[in-house]
């Protein structure tokens, strides 16, 4: 537990600390957020600078030596949360170079998104979990063999694509993401510790411990971050930061055998992914929109709902629904 804290406090100092030389950092390289024209009520964030996501790359490479012993596991975790996060940096860095809101195309994207998908989905399948998944709820897993690959290949995909979706108001995607790895940390350590009194000898206790330590080191990121991103944010994360968050988000779910768990804990992000699905379905067949604007946060903020209202309504959401999670575990 003491461990925790010290890597949560000092990855939360580490953030604060290079936050504002990142910020004048991409300021003097002029890596500005150039607002898509549609966006009417973001018309003054055009300008505000980006890219602040790679705190999130930068603390937790400096400090997860320091409070982890290597493992693969937690390793590997670590590594495709930060090739997501290379993936939206190569986003981000079209976008500033050219002065546009579009970067890399979507098919480029999604080859990039999966290509990282299928290699971690071959690398767990080959893993102590070997297609082992938790029942929600409980402490009991089924095996699904080389299901697994399909399964983590879509909830890699889904999960970066959703906190992406998410990025869209200050403060939305980091408070959202910060709530949601409190939870799942607090879900994953109930989980163990009942494994732990059961009499569990493998390996899934030890990984368990380390990804903790590993979620913790990403919270303390996102705290700091948050300081200087809500609204209004001096900076924004950009694809690196929301991509590298889905990333950790995915890899740390399936890492541990908990993808079933993920869109019940992180139900903002199947809204936010969802209510695009919608607004394009719709609008191919019936030609009309159910949504004023997608994701659903936009419709909201069109709807005259404050920014800083839709991040509270998100963040609360996410913690009733994290609450009763942690309810149902200790039943």
């Amino acid at each position: 537990m003491i461990k925790l804290f010290l890597a949560f406090l000092s990855s939360f100092v580490l953030s604060l600390i290079l936050m504002p030389f990142i910020i004048k950092f991409f300021k003097k390289k002029s890596a500005s957020q150039t607002i898509l024209g549609y966006v009417e009520n973001h018309k003054d964030k055009n300008g505000t600078t980006t890219m602040g996501g790679v705190v999130f790359i930068i603390t937790t490479l400096l400090l997860a030596f320091i409070f982890l012993k290597y493992d693969n596991i937690w390793f590997m975790c670590l590594l495709v949360s930060l090739f997501y996060g290379v993936l939206g940096f190569m986003d981000d860095y079209i976008k500033v170079k050219h002065k546009q809101n579009l970067g890399l195309r979507a098919y480029q994207k999604i080859i990039g998104q999966a290509g990282i998908a299928i290699i971690f989905s071959i690398f767990i399948y080959f893993s102590y979990q070997a297609g082992n998944m938790f029942i929600p709820f409980s402490d009991s897993t089924f095996n699904i063999k080389y299901f697994v690959i399909p399964i983590v290949i879509i909830v890699m995909i889904a999960a970066t694509n959703s906190v992406n979706l998410l990025d869209g108001l200050d403060g939305l995607a980091g408070s959202v993401s910060f709530v949601y790895l409190i939870f799942f940390t607090i879900i994953t350590s109930i989980v163990g510790l009942n494994l732990y009194n059961q009499g569990e000898t493998g390996a899934i206790i030890p990984n368990i411990n380390n990804i903790n330590i590993l979620s913790m080191l990403f919270l303390g990121a996102i705290l700091g971050f948050l300081m200087f991103n809500t609204s209004k944010a001096s900076i924004f994360m950009g694809d690196v930061g929301s991509l590298c968050l889905g990333g950790y988000i995915g890899a740390s779910a399936c890492i541990l055998g908990m993808e079933l768990i993920l869109p019940i804990l992180g139900i903002c992000f199947v809204i936010s992914a969802l209510s695009v699905i919608l607004q394009v379905a719709v609008f191919k067949l019936k030609k009309r929109r159910i949504f004023k604007m997608a994701p659903f946060h936009h419709h909201l903020q069109l709807s005259g709902l404050s920014e800083p209202k839709i991040v509270a309504i998100y963040s609360s959401i996410t913690l009733c629904v994290g609450v009763i999670c942690i309810i149902f575990y200790l039943l």
